[in-house]
């Protein structure tokens, strides 16, 4: 006989009528609210789209056209997407179905403990150094390796110079006057091993599993900072035994979590980066924006971080918009006429230009659309990415330093799971686009959270002007090259799919 079923429990999209939950119900539901602050009618057109699992990447571009064009209402637009989604889905407790304010306002779970583990490595900083093709980049080389991703595409002009402060201020780098939160302390493309090794106070938060934790607990044992970790466990007097049993769950324990958080102590910088498949992405993301709502509302000076995907929708300034309508342009004869014959086969659908037309903001400026959603990744992780960017254009405009920089399309192994990605990434090359490996992506995006940390002129600062509040995210951005390239992005991608399949073979 079967085990029953559990029933659901901590956040969750709520059932309809017939029982059923429908994240793309949700879904519609929180883009049309952040789109009917700017475009009613696009907001309607929104609600009653039918095939949202395709169509949604035009509904999300339009929220960005909107935003683009109106700078000063840009942040109302994500306020209420945030609005929405806290209202549309529920946090359920046994037999109880609670508004996720409610839920976070009264936490009834068992209090989470306090456990903590020293690293035993040298105590000095370790020199941040960038793992790149067989080498550890230092120095020198570093330098030239960053003008050279700069010089190609891959990075844009400001992350350049980002990493080359960072590289020239090697006192950044000792953390020990921070404490670091991590939500997936675990990820693959996280920066554990960095920090780690920067003297931080880590406070690491992931799933109760014990392998995740004794790969943690051997990470930070042997650099130099110091494991705080959550636990529904109370501790036996043996730290790294004790952190075998660490851990909470960030969907069903989100209230708990935040008191836990919040009895911390000192200022947190908090960095939300937990990843899960499917519809529960977008869950633990809204858990994610629960635990930062709490910390920002319980100190002023806490600060937040994320990591963009390039696989999004971002207005662009007008001249990177510009050399990317150019580069369509500009290219040979040749190139055109067979372009021409396969988009003629697919019945449009290939190689169509990145950016047609430069939107007219209101305040005078122009902006550029780069849409590089990827279909197969799904409306869902659309829609957690874009809850991230949200929280980070609010939460700066009130007052926190917001960390949100690009990462470059990583070859971890939740992303090559997926055969198309996968084989699109290996044939990602032929199209001037660069794919990292992890310890790549890992070194350069922990140097790019120091970097916003410590640079009072970084972007991150509320108190820096920016032309446009989306300026945000696209400061700092390694992309990879995909924002450069000439071709909507999934127009091409079957192509480079063909010839990484072909790659492999």
């Amino acid at each position: 006989m079967a085990a029953p079923r559990s029933e659901p429990r901590g956040i969750q999209f709520p059932p309809d009528a017939a029982g059923q939950r429908s994240s793309s119900t949700v879904g519609r539901g929180i883009l049309a609210a952040a789109l009917g602050t700017l475009d009613g009618a696009a907001a309607a057109r929104c609600l009653a789209e039918r095939d949202w699992r395709h169509a949604y990447p035009q509904h999300l571009r339009r929220l960005v056209e909107a935003q683009a064009a109106a700078p000063q209402r840009s942040v109302d637009a994500c306020r209420a997407g945030l609005r929405a989604a806290w209202e549309a889905l529920v946090f359920e407790r046994g037999a109880q179905r609670l508004p996720l304010r409610e839920a976070m306002a009264a936490p009834a779970g068992v209090p989470l403990q306090t456990l903590r583990l020293r690293g035993r490595g040298d105590a000095a900083p370790a020199r941040w150094e960038v793992p790149y093709q067989g080498r550890r980049l230092a120095g020198d080389a570093l330098a030239r390796r960053i003008d050279a991703w700069a010089a190609a595409g891959v990075i844009e002009a400001s992350a350049a110079q980002a990493l080359h402060l960072a590289r020239t201020h090697p006192e950044w780098f000792d953390l020990s006057d921070r404490h670091l939160v991590l939500l997936g302390a675990g990820s693959e493309a996280g920066p554990l091993a960095w920090l780690a090794s920067w003297r931080a106070n880590i406070v690491a938060v992931d799933l109760p599993r014990t392998a995740t934790w004794k790969r943690i607990a051997q990470c930070v044992a042997a650099g130099n900072g110091q494991l705080i970790a959550p636990s529904a466990v109370a501790p036996a007097g043996d730290a790294e035994a004790d952190l075998l049993k660490a851990g909470a769950d960030m969907l069903t324990q989100t209230p708990e979590l935040a008191a836990w958080l919040r009895q911390l102590g000192p200022p947190l910088d908090l960095l939300a980066i937990a990843y899960l498949d499917g519809e529960k992405h977008l869950r633990v993301s809204l858990a994610m924006d629960a635990l930062v709502d709490a910390c920002a509302g319980a100190d002023p000076r806490s600060s937040f971080a994320w990591m963009a995907t390039p696989t999004d929708v971002f207005a662009v300034p007008q001249a990177l918009a510009e050399d990317v309508m150019r580069a369509y342009q500009d290219r040979g004869t040749l190139k055109r006429l067979a372009q021409a014959g396969l988009r003629a086969g697919s019945g449009g659908r290939s190689f169509q230009p990145a950016i047609e037309r430069l939107i007219d903001a209101d305040d005078g400026s122009r902006w550029g659309v780069v849409d590089c959603l990827v279909i197969e990744q799904g409306p869902n992780y659309a829609l957690a990415k874009r809850l991230q960017q949200w929280r980070a254009l609010a939460v700066r405009a009130a007052g926190h330093v917001a960390s949100i920089n690009v990462a470059p399309s990583t070859t971890t192994a939740s992303v090559l799971s997926n055969p198309a990605l996968a084989a699109g990434f290996r044939g990602a090359k032929a199209f001037d686009i660069e794919v990292f490996q992890p310890d790549t992506t890992h070194a350069l995006i922990a140097a790019m959270w120091v970097h916003d940390l410590r640079n009072p002129q970084s972007s991150a600062q509320p108190g820096v002007a920016l032309p446009h509040p989306l300026q945000l995210l696209v400061d700092g951005a390694n992309h990879g090259g995909l924002w450069r390239v000439p071709y909507l992005p999934r127009s091409v991608l079957p192509f480079a799919a063909l010839l990484g399949m072909m790659k492999r073979s």
